[in-house]
Parts: C-alpha cells; structure tokens; sequence
C-alpha cells in the first residue's frame, strides 16, 4: 500500500469530511493511495481522487516549480503506482513541453574551453536549473532519457546531467545523508546519459567524472564509455587532466599510463581530419604529461617501452632516436636493472644504463670511504671531550654507546698499528732473504757474524763421509 502515516491521515479527515489540505507535496502519494483504495467516482460523487486530480492538472502541471517539486519523491512504492497510473508521465510531459519552449530552464549552455568543475556547488534557491538537478536519481534518469527522445538539443541535456553529476557525486560530506542513493549510483547513471558527441561535455568535466568512477570502483563499463569520450577530444585537455592517479594511491604515488594509453587509442582510431593540428596539440600534450610523470617512478622508461613494443618494426637507429629523451642517470636501481635485460632497448643505450649504475656505485663508495675516513682521523681530545659531555647530558645506555664507540676507534687504530708493523716486518724479511739467498749462491754457510770469503766449499757425497 502506497504513502506514509501522513496522507492515510488525509484520507481519514477526508471521510470524516474535515478540511482537506492538498499541497504540491502531498499530491502525487495521495492520488496513488486513493486509486489503491478505489476511492473513484464509480462509489460516490466528488470522490477524493477527483478532488486530487483536479487540484494535479490545475495547480501542478501549468507550473515548472510546482511540478519539479511534485516529483521529489524517494519512495520507491509511491513512484511505482505513480507511474502505474499515469501520474510520472503526465509530470514528465509537462516538463518537456517547457524546456522545448525554453531551453534556459535546464540550464546555460556550457562553455567548453572555459569550463571547470564546481565541485563545491551550493544549492541556490529559486533559480529554475537547480529545480530539475534537485529531483531523485530514479526519477532523473528517465526524465532525461525521454527528453533526448523528445530531441531536446544535446548541449542542454549535458549542461543539466553537468549540473547534476556536480551536485550528486562530488557531494559534501555533511549533504551525503540526505539522498537514498551512492555516488557511485550516480556517477553510472550520468555515464549512460552523457551523449557520445564529440564536444557536448567538457573535457575537463569528463576527465573529472573519470576519476570519480576510478575511485569509487565503479563497473568497468562505466570506465570505459568515460575514456572512449575523453579519446574523441584529448587534444582540449591539459597536462593536469592526464594526471590520474591509481585508486587507493596517495598524491606522490605512480600514475595510470595505462588509462592514458587506451584514451590515445581512442583519439588515434576516431581522427579523421585533414588538419594536423589536432596531432600536434596531443604530441604536445604527451610530452608534457610525460615530463610531468618521469618526477614518479621513471614513467618516461615505462612510456618508452610501451612505445617500442607498440611499433616493434623500429629500426636501431630509430629506436635510438625515441630514447633519447631518457635520462639514465635519472632512473632508479629498480628501473635500471630492468633495461639492462630488456631486449627492445637499443645496444647503445644498454650501455648507457649500466655505465649510468657503475658510476653511481663508485661515487656510493667513494662516499662511504670518505666518511669511514674522517672518522678514523677523529682527534683523540675530541673523543673525550665528547665522552665527558656524554657523561653529563646522557643516560647511561647513551653512555655505553658511546664508549663502545670509543674502543672501537682505538681498536681501529690497534690494527693499523699492527698492520704497520707486520708490513715492516716483511719487508726486513725480504732484505734478509735476498742477503741469504746471495750468501748461499757464493758459498757462505756459517752464521751472520762468520766472514765470508771467497772460497767456495767442496760438495761431499753423504756415503764419502763415512
């Protein structure tokens, strides 16, 4: 049964032939209740549903306020009788025949090159657009279904599902508990109401409504008829559009160049004009996104490489003369690890890249033994001057760190004493080796303090001596 506690109690006062309030609000449930009831002119005269139809087609339908108001209804089994008996095409009717005599009341046409979304928007009262957004998701939608039916100029239509896509889905979060319906309910609605004409919805707007949809997950089709109508007109957007972030991702996380790739696409497969201004605008447009992405992740590597598995019939030369926008120096280990076994790049630039890491790797080491060094030169005044103020300022955990550091700057210099030493050692070793070594080739067997002459001892076989 159709209505709320309040118009069963119209219906109660109406049998009890009390005065019987009818209001634009009102109207519409209480019609539906009293067709529900039977309460028709077949069981008596001047019944309530003449009275309610009477006051509808008198008082609501001559009015485009009175009627946007009549249809603010969110409850699903109102609308159902509603529009079982009529009531919700009469209303819509009404409304068309309206905007068709003037177009204004769905809005301004939108200005395409100037346009930015409002993404805090607030309602203004008695202006005439606000009246048609102000109406529930269920009921705008076949609204604005029949009116492109009705052939209502496209770039009306836009500007109202503008409008309202500004107001529903990128809704305040105190406004968000006053609709029955998601965001994301929204923002599929206006996907399928967008027209697919190229230049009817701002470019900005689309991209806008495109990361919209990535963040509140909405279905894949919804995605893609938003990138398929940014690829009709990319060459209007700006290097900010292009900056979509994955969902979930913080602001310096890495950007969708996926989603940028099939917008190409779409741009590349629907341009059929003789003038190579359009292609210009997007190379441009591209290499500024690119610029803009190589600051997050080495995006211009991963674009190269998209690039270079795309066209595979590249000659080196060419694929040379693609890479030459790479920095090597600039990417990442991750990144240069990758191109020194990716077989697309050209010979020269894999050399580049693994010249570019082993010259970071010797300036890394260069570093650290520079550090290593001043530390070790570290004067041994300064080390107890530092263990003193330790003692007063510290705890003494603090404070066994500290000597810990101590003795393990005088064991380091321990062994470099003794590393001294042992290189001394041997080296008099070695001058005493070559000394024996020349007293053994002249025949000089006796101590160190024996003279050396030179005559040469007699060799004698070890069974002579018996």
């Amino acid at each position: 049964m159709p209505g709320e506690p309040e118009t069963f109690e119209l219906v109660a006062r109406f049998c009890h032939c009390l005065e019987l309030n009818l209001s634009t609000e009102n109207i519409i449930p209480l019609s539906c209740l009293a067709v529900y009831l039977g309460m028709t002119e077949t069981q008596s005269e001047n019944n309530l549903l003449k009275k309610a139809s009477t006051f509808f087609y008198t008082q609501v339908l001559r009015s485009w306020y009175e009627t946007t108001m009549a249809l603010q209804i969110d409850d699903s089994l109102v609308l159902y009788h509603a529009a079982k008996i009529g009531l919700l095409g009469e209303c819509f009717e009404a409304i068309i025949s309206k905007v068709l005599d003037d177009l204004c009341l769905l809005g301004e046409s939108l200005k395409i090159l100037n346009y930015r979304p409002r993404p805090n928007t607030r309602r203004r009262l008695f202006v005439d657009e606000e009246h048609l957004i102000n109406l529930p998701l269920q009921i705008y939608e076949p609204l604005v279904r029949k009116m492109i039916l009705r052939r209502v100029p496209l770039e009306y239509v836009a500007a109202s599902v503008c409008r309202f896509v500004e107001k529903w889905a990128f809704i305040h979060a105190e406004d968000e508990h006053k609709v029955s319906y998601s965001k994301r309910q929204v923002i599929e609605a206006v996907e399928r109401l967008l027209p697919a004409e190229k230049g009817v919805v701002p470019c900005t707007l689309l991209f806008e409504m495109l990361r919209c949809s990535i963040s509140l997950e909405a279905d894949i089709k919804c995605r893609s008829g938003l990138e398929f109508r940014i690829g009709k007109q990319v060459d209007r957007a700006t290097h900010d559009d292009l900056l979509i972030l994955f969902r979930g991702y913080a602001k310096d996380a890495q950007h969708d160049v996926e989603c940028v790739r099939r917008i190409l696409k779409h741009f590349y497969t629907n341009f059929t004009s003789s003038n190579v201004s359009g292609l210009n605008r997007v190379a441009e447009l591209i290499e500024g996104f690119l610029a803009q992405v190589a600051k997050k992740l080495c995006g211009v590597y991963r674009a190269i490489g998209i690039f270079l598995d795309t066209h595979r019939h590249l000659i080196e030369n060419e694929r040379e003369y693609v890479c030459l926008v790479l920095e090597c120096q600039k990417l990442s280990a991750e990144a240069r690890e990758h191109a020194a076994q990716n077989q697309q790049l050209p010979l020269r630039v894999v050399v580049q890249v693994l010249l570019a890491s082993q010259l970071q790797l010797r300036d890394a080491v260069a570093r650290e033994l520079q550090k290593g060094d001043a530390w070790l030169r570290k004067p041994k005044e300064e080390d107890e001057e530092e263990g003193n103020q330790i003692k007063v300022g510290f705890g003494e955990e603090d404070l066994e760190k500290k000597k810990m550091g101590a003795q393990i700057v005088q064991f380091e210099r321990q062994c470099q004493e003794m590393r001294k030493s042992e290189n001394d050692c041997c080296r008099w070793k070695k001058k005493v080796g070559v000394w024996s070594e020349m007293k053994r080739k002249f025949g000089c067997v006796g101590s160190r303090k024996d003279n050396c002459n030179s005559q040469v001892k007699k060799k004698v076989h070890p069974y002579m001596k018996i």
